[in-house]
C-alpha cells in the first residue's frame, strides 16, 4: 500500500469531525472518535483531515463490516455470510484494530439444535489430517504427514507449521501452551515438540522384555492432576499386543507411574484408544471399542493416577458388570467431565446410555427415552460410531451423520426412585443436513471452545460447526 500523507502539521480535531476514506475505489465516511480504534486509520486522519479522501488499495467490501466494528463494537452476523473468520481477522491486523478484543471474532455459546457448518480448515501442503487437538485453550493442533500445524484457537488463522522427523502422527494432544506431545503407528515412543523443535522423546521400558521399548502410543490424555497442571497420560501398545497406560510429568517429561497393563491377548484386554481425565473427581478413563466379525465389543476402565488402582470396569459383551440390554453393545463410548458420567451408544438400537461416575455397580446403565423416534427408525447395525461429550451434550457419529443428544432442562427422568441418580429428558436431533453426511464417514469429533470440529476419512482438512449467528449481533 502506498499512502501519501502531508508533512505540514495539523490542529487538533475535534472527535466528531468527519473523515472521508477511498477504500479500493470506494468512498466511506465517518468521523476521528471512530477511527482511533484503529493504529492505521487513526494515524491518517491526524495526519491529512483536509486532504482529499485518503486512498487505501484494499477490498472495500471487507472493510465495511470492519468499520461498522469500529462503529458499534459489535460484530454483527451479516459479516461472516460474506467473508471468512481468516479474512476478518487479517484484514483487521491489516489496520491496526487491536483494541478490539479477539473475542469479537468468537462465536456465540455452542448451542448443537442451532449449530451449523461454518468451514474448513486445511493444512498446508499435505491436507488429509490423520489427527487433531482442540483441547486448548490457545492453539487448535493438526497432524498431517508427519507435520504439526498450529492454528490460533480464538481466530482459527493459521501461525506456523512444524515437520517432525515421524513418517506420520497417528495420535496428537497439547500438554502444555508451548509443548505437544505426538505418537505414531510406525514409530515407536511419544515425542514431544516446542513450535520450533523436537525437545524428546519417552519410551515404555520394561527390562526384562526388550520388546516393550518397540511399543508404540494409541492414545494420548489431556492433562491429568488438580486444575490439569501436573501431569498427563499416553496408552502404548507392543506388536505382539501388550499395552499399558504411562502417567508422565509435564515439568520433566518423564514417567512417574505405569497402570493398566494387559497382555492384549484378546478384546478385553486390547489397548486403549481413548483417555480423558476426569477433574472433579480425580479419575482417569480409558476405553476401547473393537468392530469384527461377530460385532462390537468393547471396555471401560477408571483407574485413580495416585495409587494405580483399577477402581472400576466393564467389558460388553460379558464381563462381571450387567448390561440389562444384552446385545446391544457399545458403538463407542465417551465421558463427560463436567456432567460426571458414561455416555454410550448401542451398536444395534443407537439408544444413549448413560452411567453416575459417582455410583457405578454392577449395572449402572440407564437408558434415556427418546422423544424423536423417528431417528431411532433410521438406525442400521454396524457401520462406524464416534462418541464425544461436549458442553452438556452427547455427539455422535454415524457413518457420516452427525447427531446429537441434549438435556431438555425443564424435564427428567427418574431411575429406581430413592438416591438414585435424577436424569434429565434427552432430546435427539440431527445436527447436520444432508448434504453434510454425504461428505464422507466420520473418525473423529471433539468440542473446544465454543466451536465443534470434525474430521472424516479421507477427507481433507477438519470441519467448523458453530452456533449460527443469524438471530443478531455479538457485543464486544
Amino acid at each position: 500500500m502506498e499512502t501519501k500523507v502531508s508533512a505540514s502539521s495539523s490542529p487538533e480535531l475535534s472527535p466528531n469531525h468527519r473523515i472521508k476514506l477511498n477504500i479500493g475505489g470506494k468512498i466511506f465516511e465517518t468521523t476521528v472518535s471512530t477511527l482511533q480504534s484503529s493504529a492505521l486509520l487513526a494515524s491518517l486522519s491526524i495526519s491529512t483531515p483536509t486532504q482529499p479522501p485518503i486512498f487505501i488499495d484494499r477490498n472495500p467490501d471487507i472493510f465495511s463490516p470492519l468499520l461498522s466494528l469500529l462503529r458499534t463494537h459489535r460484530l454483527h452476523s451479516t459479516a461472516l455470510r460474506h467473508f471468512s473468520l481468516h479474512q476478518l481477522v487479517n484484514e483487521s491486523q491489516f489496520y491496526g484494530l487491536h483494541s478490539c478484543p479477539l473475542s469479537s471474532f468468537s462465536p456465540p455459546p455452542f448451542s448443537p439444535f442451532d449449530a451449523s457448518f461454518v468451514t474448513s480448515i486445511s493444512p498446508p501442503s499435505s491436507a488429509i489430517v490423520s489427527d487433531f487437538s482442540a483441547s486448548s485453550t490457545t492453539s487448535l493442533l493438526l497432524a498431517h504427514s508427519g507435520k504439526i500445524s498450529y492454528y490460533d484457537a480464538t481466530t482459527l488463522s493459521h501461525s506456523s507449521t512444524l515437520r517432525t522427523h515421524l513418517d506420520g502422527i497417528s495420535a496428537i494432544a497439547a500438554i502444555t501452551p508451548n509443548i505437544s506431545a505426538v505418537g505414531s503407528n510406525s514409530s515407536a515412543g511419544l515425542h514431544f515438540y516446542t513450535r520450533a523443535d523436537h525437545v524428546g522423546s519417552l519410551y515404555w521400558v520394561d527390562n526384562s522384555d526388550t520388546r516393550v521399548q518397540k511399543s508404540r502410543v494409541t492414545s494420548i490424555s489431556d492433562s491429568v492432576g488438580n486444575g490439569g497442571e501436573s501431569v498427563f497420560s499416553a496408552a502404548f501398545e507392543c506388536k505382539h499386543g501388550e499395552n499399558a497406560v504411562l502417567i508422565v510429568d509435564k515439568s520433566t517429561l518423564k514417567v512417574v507411574v505405569e497402570i493398566g497393563r494387559q497382555s492384549g491377548n484378546s478384546a478385553k484386554s486390547s489397548a486403549i484408544r481413548k483417555l480423558r481425565w476426569v477433574p472433579q473427581l480425580g479419575l482417569l478413563v480409558g476405553s476401547a471399542v473393537n468392530c469384527g466379525a461377530f460385532g462390537y465389543s468393547g471396555y471401560v476402565r477408571l483407574w485413580d493416577p495416585r495409587s494405580g488402582e483399577m477402581i472400576w470396569e466393564t467389558n460388553e459383551p460379558g464381563g462381571m458388570v450387567r448390561n440389562s440390554r444384552l446385545g446391544d453393545t457399545m458403538g463407542d463410548i465417551d465421558v463427560d467431565p463436567e456432567g460426571l458420567y458414561l455416555a454410550k451408544v448401542g451398536s444395534k438400537t443407537g439408544d444413549l446410555g448413560v452411567a453416575d461416575l459417582r455410583k457405578l455397580g454392577s449395572d449402572p446403565w440407564v437408558y434415556l427415552k427418546d422423544p424423536n423416534p423417528g431417528l431411532s427408525a433410521n438406525w442400521k447395525d454396524g457401520g462406524s460410531v464416534v462418541v464425544h461429550c461436549f458442553k452438556g451434550n452427547v455427539f455422535v457419529g454415524r457413518d457420516g451423520g452427525l447427531e446429537a443428544w441434549s438435556k431438555m432442562e425443564e424435564r427428567e427422568v427418574v431411575e429406581g426412585g430413592g438416591d438414585e441418580m435424577k436424569w434429565s429428558l434427552y432430546r435427539r436431533n440431527y445436527v447436520d443436513k444432508v448434504e453434510d453426511s454425504e461428505r464422507g464417514i466420520i473418525r473423529k469429533i471433539e468440542g473446544g471452545g465454543n466451536r465443534l470440529f470434525v474430521s472424516r476419512e479421507n477427507v481433507e482438512g477438519i470441519e467448523v460447526w458453530e452456533t449460527s449467528r443469524l438471530s443478531g449481533v455479538k457485543a464486544v
